[in-house]
């Protein structure tokens, strides 16, 4: 099983105090930064485009996890990557030739990786596996923060995490939606190791305790 990872989402963040919101999550202890893009298209919200993970890249030496919830996003790869996207997610539903796509970040220099929603079928990526480096199963219907955990969609987690041992791949598994000290055994426990936490961080007293608390849980698993 590769690393565990916490993933604190900047869309539960204070946008008012993001530089020292990003700050605060690296010295609690996160392994990376999560940054949702959302284009009212693909999904009903609007967040953020390059210029803001730029901004971001200039607070912190974490890796950014970008996850395009955008329609074309091929059109956005590289200005994404540009700006300090460590790793490119976007959505199979949104990719008609998602080859081309996961090429695309690859050239960029990014991190590959191929995101689902809940109600699609984990065997959408299994053609794809050997391409990327990471999957993200949602586990929320993606365009909001803060919304409950869709348990129903960790056997796509467990069918991708076998898949990736079967052909011994160095795939990471990552899930994004509802994760709290309560569900993220569960998730890990399926076979995810990269976890998204949105409110589950930044919306407690102390982002240390709750990074300390989500990995204690989830190593546990």
């Amino acid at each position: 099983m590769p690393d565990l990872r916490i993933a604190p989402s900047i869309l539960a963040a204070d946008f008012a105090r993001l530089g020292e919101e990003v700050r605060a999550a690296e010295a609690a202890g996160a392994d990376w930064i999560h940054v949702d893009v959302m284009d009212g298209h693909f999904v009903p919200n609007i967040t953020i485009g390059p210029a803001m993970v730029e901004a971001v890249r200039r607070c912190t030496d974490l890796p950014l996890d970008v996850h395009l919830m955008i329609e074309a996003p091929d059109r956005y790869v590289g200005d994404f990557v540009s700006a300090g996207a460590d790793t490119v997610g976007v959505h199979v539903e949104a990719c008609p030739h998602l080859h081309r796509s996961v090429q695309l970040i690859r050239e960029a220099g990014a991190r590959a990786c191929v995101v689902i929603n809940p109600a699609t079928p984990a065997n959408a990526v299994e053609p794809i596996l050997s391409e990327v480096d990471q999957v993200l199963v949602m586990t929320v219907n993606p365009g909001f923060g803060g919304q409950k955990f869709i348990r129903s969609a960790l056997p796509a987690v467990e069918q991708i995490r076998g898949w990736v041992e079967r052909d011994g791949l160095q795939v990471d598994i990552e899930v994004d939606g509802g994760i709290t000290a309560d569900t993220i055994a569960e998730a890990a426990g399926a076979g995810a190791n990269v976890f998204v936490a949105g409110t589950a961080v930044f919306g407690t007293d102390d982002y240390k305790a709750a990074i300390e608390t989500l990995r204690k849980n989830a190593e546990a698993a």
